[in-house]
């Protein structure tokens, strides 16, 4: 069964091309290294929620926009494989180099995390 990799990130609206173009450069080394698809979202109806929702979970302000991403993999092995070799990217391809391809956020509150699938219909 595949893996999922899902990111959360606010992302200051005025920055939506310099993420779709970051997106699309830093998203092609996931291919590169075997993601079967690479989904990136702009939110669009994103309610407050009463408690907590994806705003206050990576502090959006006013002028930032909600992004959830998804990268899925074949299986875990293969996305494991690929997270080992993003340290030496990062240094060595312009698409990963946070210098030559910075992200257009607060990486600080990017949340993110790695899921296995339990139900797919």
């Amino acid at each position: 069964m595949s893996y999922i990799d899902g990111f959360l990130a606010a992302v200051p609206t005025a920055n939506k091309q310099k993420f779709i173009d970051h997106a699309k450069s830093a998203g092609s080394v996931f291919i590169e290294l075997g993601a079967t698809r690479l989904l990136d979202c702009w939110g669009d109806d994103v309610p407050d929620g009463k408690v907590t929702d994806f705003r206050k979970a990576v502090q959006a302000k006013e002028d930032e926009t909600v992004v959830f991403s998804v990268v899925e993999w074949p299986d875990k092995a293969t996305r494991d494989a690929a997270m080992a070799q993003l340290p030496d990217l990062m240094k060595t391809d312009d698409r990963m180099n946070p210098e030559k391809n910075p992200m257009p956020f607060d990486g600080m509150r990017l949340i993110y995390g790695g899921f296995a699938p339990i139900v797919e219909l």
